[in-house]
């Protein structure tokens, strides 16, 4: 898995990188397929934004958060995009299919 972090008017320090990607650990835990991730952190004036592109097996999830501080909108965006992650992964391992016809009658 690739993790590529920019950033926007900021300039991204070690610190912030060890901290996205920290938090990013809770996502592979639940899904561990992920190719690719490119996150983009930007400061416009006081507004502090952070977005995430995650490409997986055939599909490409995208979430982005606002905050007043860099570190509370990488949490809301982890929180997003773990949430986007685990709504995919149900939809693919759906357990309830096919179980309504394992009835027998007779």
């Amino acid at each position: 898995m690739q993790i590529d972090i920019t950033g926007h008017q900021v300039e991204v320090t070690k610190s912030m990188r060890d901290y996205f990607t920290t938090k990013f650990e809770r996502i592979k835990r639940h899904f561990d397929q992920v190719i690719k991730v490119h996150a983009i952190l930007s400061v416009e004036k006081l507004e502090h934004k952070a977005e995430a592109t995650m490409h997986i097996n055939g599909k490409t999830i995208f979430a982005e958060s606002v905050q007043e501080d860099l570190y509370a909108a990488i949490d809301l965006l982890i929180d997003k995009l773990d949430k986007q992650v685990r709504r995919h992964k149900d939809k693919v391992t759906n357990k309830h299919r096919g179980e309504g016809l394992k009835y027998n009658i007779s």
